[in-house]
C-alpha cells in the first residue's frame, strides 16, 4: 500500500531547551528513546491531563510512521503526598506501603482503561515509582557520594548551588530569564511546589510517625523514608531508557521545577550532558478560558464525556488544536467533534464496501505526501485533519484509494478506523421508518416529515434512494 520510501521524511519538532523548531536526529539509528511523565494516581485524570497523554501517543505514531522503532516509557506515580493522603483518607492512619499500593492500583486501573478507551497504541510501557524504589535508593547515595546531595534532619535533599558549581545551567529548561531576580532559599520538602520557589529540593523525604501512617522504606544511610517525586523520573529513564534519550514530554506545567530538577538530578548522577536532547510539551486545557486543574475543582473527567458523547470524540477534538496551542473545552466543540467523527465514520463504511487499494496513483500520493508533511511538521494535527477532509472530497480520487489512505492515515490519528462497524439501528427506528414510507407511499408528505423529525430526535436521518431509504446516524 502507499509508497514505502527508503529514505525516512525529516521530522520537524519544538525543542523547549533550544526556544525552536529542529529537525529530529535520533541518538540511534531509526530508534527513537521516548519518555513520557505519567499520571499521579490518587484520583482519576482529568481530560487536561488526558489531553497530554493523548500527544505523547499522537508522538510516538508520527514516528513510527516515519519508520522509526520507539521504545516509549511512561511512568506513573504511586508513591508521593497526594497518594499517601489518600491511602489514608482510604485505610486509616495505620495504613502500609501494601494499602498503599491497593489504593493506587484502582487508580492505575482506571487510567489504563482511560486510554484503552481513547485508543493508545499498545506499546506504551508503564513502570511505577514504587517498583524502582531500590534504584531510587542507590541513586540518591549516589549523589550524596559525589557531593551533589546532603542529608539534613533525616531527609536527602538535591543541592543546586553544587550542582551549578560544575554545570551552570539549572533551571535552562525555563530559559535564560526565568531565575533572574530570584534567589534560591531554604529547602523544599514538599514533592509539588509553585515556581515562585527555588531551593534546594528532597530525593529522599524522612517517614514521620502519625504523619505517614506506616508508609516507609528503610536503608542503612537514608534512614525510613520514601522517594521524592522528582527522583522517580530521573531513575526510570536511565533504567528503562538510557543515560541520555531522544525525546522527554509532558504538559508545559511540568517544565519548572519537575523537567528542570530531572535534568539536573540526572546529568549530576551520569555526568551526561545533556540528560535529554528534545523536550516537548504540550499546552494547558483550559475551561471557561481558565487553566483545568483539580485543585481549581473545574475538571472533567472521562466519566463526564461517556455519559454524552464516545470516547473517541474527545481524542478527535484534541487532534484539532495544535498540541503548542491553548485549548478551551466546552461541551459544543465536543458535540461538534462527534459529529464530524460520526461523519468520518460513515464515509469509512461506504469506503469499506469497494475494498482497499494496493497500490496509489499519483493524486493520491500527493495526499499521502502532504499528510506526512504536515505532521513532521511539528505534529500539526489540525492541518493533516484538514488534508484528510480534503481528500474525501477529491472526485479524482478512486475509492479504493481513499479507504486506503484513511487506513494509513489512522496510523498516526489513532481513530481505529479499519474497525469501525456498521452502527446497529435500533428496533423503534427501523418501525418508525416503515411508519414513514407508509405515509409516503399514501403521499401524507406532513405526516411522513413529522416522523422523519421523530427519527432524528433518535440520532438517525433517513436518505430516499432509488433502491429505498438508507438509515444512517447524524
Amino acid at each position: 500500500m502507499p509508497n514505502k520510501k527508503s529514505n525516512m521524511s525529516e521530522i520537524y519538532i519544538y525543542n523547549t531547551l533550544s526556544h525552536k523548531k529542529e529537525v529530529f536526529k535520533p541518538l540511534k539509528d531509526k530508534k527513537v528513546l521516548l519518555y513520557t511523565c505519567g499520571p499521579t494516581v490518587y484520583w482519576f485524570a482529568h481530560i487536561g491531563n488526558l489531553r497530554s497523554y493523548i500527544f505523547s501517543d499522537v508522538l510516538a505514531r508520527v514516528f513510527r510512521y516515519n519508520g522509526y522503532k520507539v521504545k516509549h516509557v511512561m511512568n506513573i506515580t504511586d508513591v508521593d503526598d497526594k497518594t499517601i493522603k489518600g491511602t489514608i483518607k482510604e485505610y486509616g492512619k495505620k495504613a502500609k506501603k501494601e494499602e498503599l499500593r491497593k489504593f493506587a492500583q484502582k487508580y492505575i486501573k482506571v487510567f489504563k482503561e482511560d486510554i484503552r478507551k481513547l485508543n493508545f497504541q499498545k506499546e506504551l510501557a508503564f513502570v511505577r515509582a514504587t517498583n524502582v524504589v531500590e534504584e531510587i535508593k542507590t541513586a540518591v547515595k549516589k549523589l550524596i557520594k559525589k557531593n551533589f546531595a546532603y542529608i539534613k534532619e533525616g531527609s536527602a535533599y538535591f543541592d543546586i548551588r553544587k550542582y551549578n558549581q560544575k554545570f551552570n545551567d539549572y533551571g535552562i529548561l525555563a530559559g535564560k530569564d526565568f531565575l533572574k531576580g530570584l534567589k534560591l532559599g531554604k529547602v523544599i520538602s514538599v514533592d509539588e511546589y509553585q515556581k515562585e520557589n527555588i531551593g534546594d529540593f528532597v530525593l529522599w523525604k524522612k517517614f514521620k510517625k502519625g504523619e505517614d501512617a506506616n508508609i516507609f522504606w528503610t536503608d542503612p544511610i537514608l534512614g525510613k523514608g520514601r522517594p521524592g517525586w522528582h527522583i522517580e523520573c530521573s531513575v526510570i529513564s536511565m533504567e528503562y531508557l538510557g543515560k541520555s534519550i531522544d525525546i522527554h514530554n509532558g504538559g508545559v506545567d511540568l517544565i519548572f521545577p519537575h523537567h528542570s530538577n530531572e535534568i539536573a538530578q540526572s546529568q549530576a548522577l551520569s555526568n551526561k550532558v545533556p540528560f535529554v536532547r528534545y523536550w516537548l510539551h504540550a499546552e494547558h486545557m483550559l475551561i471557561n478560558n481558565e487553566k483545568m486543574a483539580k485543585s481549581k475543582n473545574n475538571f472533567y473527567t472521562l466519566r463526564d464525556i461517556e455519559k454524552r458523547f464516545d470516547p473517541p470524540a474527545y481524542r478527535y477534538l484534541c487532534l484539532g488544536s495544535h498540541y503548542r496551542s491553548k485549548m478551551n473545552f466546552s461541551w459544543e466543540s465536543l458535540e461538534s467533534g462527534q459529529n464530524a467523527l460520526k461523519n468520518l465514520y460513515q464515509k469509512t463504511l461506504e469506503l469499506k464496501k469497494n475494498g482497499k487499494a494496493k497500490r496509489i496513483g499519483p493524486k493520491a500520493k500527493h495526499y499521502k505526501d502532504q499528510f506526512t508533511k504536515l505532521i513532521n511538521e511539528d505534529l500539526n494535527t489540525p492541518k493533516a485533519l484538514g488534508e484528510v477532509w480534503k481528500m474525501l472530497d477529491d472526485k479524482d480520487i478512486s475509492d479504493k484509494e481513499k479507504y486506503a489512505l484513511l487506513i494509513d492515515f489512522d496510523k498516526v490519528l489513532g481513530l481505529s478506523l479499519d474497525k469501525v462497524k456498521k452502527e446497529k439501528i435500533p428496533t423503534e427506528v427501523l418501525k418508525l421508518v416503515e411508519q414513514r414510507e407508509r405515509l409516503r407511499k399514501q403521499k401524507e408528505w406532513k405526516k411522513s416529515d413529522q416522523v422523519r423529525r421523530k427519527i432524528q430526535d433518535k440520532g438517525f436521518q433517513v436518505e430516499d434512494t432509488k433502491k429505498g431509504p438508507e438509515i444512517r446516524p447524524l
